[in-house]
């Protein structure tokens, strides 16, 4: 059986203070109880910094105004790859919050803990720090 390949844009919104939003995978969902930079698939044909756009919008209420990509990373689960796009979020409209009802918070880049978000997330942790 040939597994799924997904692409997912995910934003670092970060502020002057050097803080980070992040945000709480849902219980139900692939990887729920982590913590994550939001974000979300990219449509048929969608570019990724549209996507980034589109879902920070949807996931977080906030216009993005300045992205730049900071990096991507591939990674393979027992049954799907996934190619995601981080982008750096420097400039945005709005107070992020959980949007879709999922908990949100602002900590300090210097204390994200790669072990609380998921495996693709944590070379990008290490990265930040």
């Amino acid at each position: 059986m040939e597994k799924k390949h997904l692409y997912i844009a995910a934003g670092i919104i970060r502020d002057k203070n050097q803080k980070i939003f992040i945000t709480q995978r849902p219980d139900g969902t692939h990887m729920a109880g982590f913590w994550e930079f939001p974000g979300g698939k990219l449509e048929v044909g969608e570019l990724p910094e549209d996507a980034l756009i589109r879902e920070l919008e949807e996931e977080v209420g906030i216009i993005v105004a300045e992205c730049e990509l900071f990096h991507c990373v591939e990674h393979e689960f027992d049954d799907r790859y996934i190619t995601l796009y981080f982008y750096m979020v420097s400039s945005w409209n709005n107070e992020p919050y959980g949007r879709e009802g999922q908990k949100g918070r602002w900590i300090d880049q210097k204390d994200l803990v790669a072990d609380d978000f998921p495996p693709a997330n944590r070379v990008i942790v290490d990265m930040l720090k």
